[in-house]
């Protein structure tokens, strides 16, 4: 199973993995924003997904990302606690990264290093090449964050 493009038909399952991961990001599932915002990164070819096996009955996502080309930005992350420590988290960030222009910097709002929950999610950005930019204030779940930036690669001439 590989990352793929996230199609509408993903939507519900979306959900479900939005809903799982709320008392660290904050209320979404239910609002209509999160919704609207959701569908535009499908239609706009920015959000990817590993899903579980086709022939479940739901269709759960293993993990999602969604990327701003626009903002260079990675705006949404998660790997479903199911499914963790088993290097999905690797494959989308890696996914998104290759479709992010590089010499734009790259940034991503995640957990301080205050946060027990978000130490895997730091490590993984940190083994990206990612470090600490700014703080990032505390996120709509009232947990402390951190902007981290992927610097341009030097270029060599």
């Amino acid at each position: 199973m590989g990352v793929d493009r996230a199609q509408l038909a993903d939507f519900d399952a979306w959900i479900t993995l939005a809903r799982e991961v709320e008392p660290l990001f904050g209320p979404m599932a239910d609002k209509v924003a999160f919704h609207d915002a959701l569908r535009r990164a499908i239609f706009g070819k920015a959000a990817f997904c590993i899903r579980s096996a086709p022939n479940e009955n739901d269709r759960p996502l293993k993990g999602g990302i969604v990327i701003s080309r626009e903002a260079s930005a990675i705006e949404w992350f998660a790997v479903s606690a199911q499914y963790r420590s088993r290097g999905y988290g690797r494959q989308l960030l890696q996914r998104a990264l290759g479709e992010l222009n590089p010499h734009e910097g790259i940034w991503v709002q995640t957990f301080n290093g205050s946060v027990r929950e978000g130490k895997a999610a730091r490590k993984l950005y940190s083994d990206f090449g990612f470090a600490d930019y700014q703080n990032g204030g505390l996120n709509p779940a009232g947990v402390p964050t951190v902007v981290m930036r992927l610097a341009q690669p030097d270029i060599v001439s």
